[in-house]
């Protein structure tokens, strides 16, 4: 049974789907269906791809809470593709699938690999864009990307005049794209335009101490006219999960939605990144609302409550409502370094000239903590908050 639901995981069938049209691909192009290298090339990346996609994620999402810097990040994953793209074609030569002569003009097994790469990592950015805009679904778009990297790359060494210009083009234009954005985004965060507003989401499950601390010293270093907050209701992974039945609601425990995975989830999937325990959006916001106030920002800050729009498009609908309210102002993007600030990092990249604000979290403070009993860390107000709604749980443990 267990094998089973592995097998029908969504980005286990999408490893394997690679690796069977990287066999098409290659076997057609060099009449090489019987080369057992071939075979035990693309068997290895039909397993092994989603675990590399977990351990590329991983490695860029550390360089991202240690920098802020998108760009490193970036690089950070660019290199164990490449390494790993380097030994593909390793194989296949060496393999015999086609001779090395044939990819001399492509700068030989390294130039093929690294113009390989570029092309494959510019276009997964791009299918995760357009994914993160609801046009698509993730797994889809990057297969779809995947596989024309493939087809594209297999034709590109059968030694094709257009093939080959078709590769490099591909190469060059979708690697340029990808690390252009990143090191655009890095420099705006450097060589910002002062005044303006701020923007700020996130899940705010529960705002705390640092939230406020953020917001405080965007408004005193930036010169900020007035920072516009706003949270998920439901994040849009949560979302899509729950409707796939891939995970559900096991119970409300102390005013918290507590989520678990289900039999159908896909087993490389983390659903629950930042936790699987929940505020209710209204709780949240009536949160934020009084640790604004209690912090002395309400001069400065609004907390901004548009379930319409961020039902209709999340963050890339609200930040377009807030544009509009700026009137041509410069809109600075606040955000941390962990895994939620990068992800609202790469919606303000996405939707137009955003001045980043990046802070690498260095300190203790956390939500995950609040909510797993740590006091402190946020406002007074927002603490008894959570004190009155854990109260019916602990009077009905004395019953």
């Amino acid at each position: 049974m267990e094998r089973r639901l592995y097998m029908l995981s969504p980005s286990v069938q999408l490893g394997l789907t690679i690796g069977a049209l990287m066999y098409v691909s290659y076997g057609a192009a060099h009449h090489a269906f019987d080369n057992i290298a071939l075979i035990a090339l693309c068997a290895f990346v039909g397993f092994f791809i989603p675990y590399y996609s977990k351990l590329s994620n991983k490695i860029e999402e550390i360089i991202n809470l240690h920098t802020a810097r998108i760009s490193l990040g970036r690089l950070g994953r660019f290199i164990p593709q490449l390494a790993f793209n380097i030994g593909i074609f390793l194989v296949l030569t060496v393999g015999g699938v086609f001779p090395s002569r044939q990819i001399d003009t492509l700068g030989g097994v390294l130039g093929v690999a690294l113009i390989t790469t570029c092309a494959s990592q510019g276009m997964q950015y791009v299918a995760l864009a357009l994914s993160n805009r609801e046009i698509g679904d993730r797994n889809r778009n990057v297969l779809i990307a995947l596989s024309i990297n493939i087809v594209v790359t297999a034709l590109a060494t059968i030694g094709l005049g257009w093939s080959k210009t078709a590769f490099l083009l591909l190469g060059l234009t979708f690697g340029s794209l990808f690390f252009a954005i990143g090191l655009a985004s890095d420099l705006r965060a450097v060589f910002f335009r002062p005044g303006g507003i701020g923007v700020f989401f996130g899940t705010f499950n529960p705002i705390h101490k640092t939230h406020l601390a953020l917001i405080r010293q965007a408004i005193e270093s930036r010169g900020l006219e007035k920072v516009y907050i706003h949270s998920t209701t439901v994040p849009k992974l949560h979302a899509q999960a729950l409707q796939r039945g891939e995970i559900r609601i096991a119970r409300h425990e102390r005013g918290m939605r507590i989520y678990e995975k289900t039999a159908r989830a896909d087993v490389h999937v983390n659903y629950f990144p930042t936790g699987s325990r929940f505020y209710e959006y209204d709780t949240r916001l009536a949160m934020m609302r009084a640790a604004v106030a209690e912090a002395g920002l309400s001069g400065k800050v609004e907390v901004l409550s548009l379930p319409d729009e961020y039902a209709r498009g999340g963050f890339y609908a609200v930040l377009k409502h807030i544009r509009k309210v700026a009137h041509h102002r410069a809109v600075h993007g606040i955000h941390g370094s962990d895994l939620g600030g990068m992800w609202v990092r790469s919606i303000y990249d996405e939707s137009g000239w955003v001045y980043p604000y990046p802070v690498v979290r260095r300190d203790k403070v956390s939500a995950t903590a609040i909510r797993n009993g740590e006091i402190g860390l946020t406002t007074p107000t927002v603490q008894e908050m959570i004190v009155a709604l854990s109260a019916p749980r602990e009077l009905e443990n004395q019953c």
